[in-house]
């Protein structure tokens, strides 16, 4: 099944928001929790509140992830 078309901003935030993710994950960036945890506030802000999820009459916040994660990792 193919997810329907979103922005390329929606899933550039969204593809920002799943690295930095992985990142605060990271032991290796201990001493950047603060702004990794920052930062995934403000992306998770651009991709909950985007006027797309208002205007849309299909698509779901999960089909947005699977999307970013095809993208990200070469996987269709």
């Amino acid at each position: 099944m193919r997810c329907p078309a979103f922005p390329e901003d929606l899933i550039a935030a969204q593809r920002a928001w799943d690295r930095t993710y992985r990142a605060l994950a990271d032991p290796a960036q201990r001493g950047r929790t603060t702004a990794l945890r920052r930062r995934l506030l403000e992306l998770s802000v651009q991709v909950w509140w985007h006027p797309y999820w208002r205007d849309a009459k299909t698509g779901n916040r999960m089909d947005l992830r699977v999307r970013a994660h095809e993208l990200e990792t070469g996987v269709r």
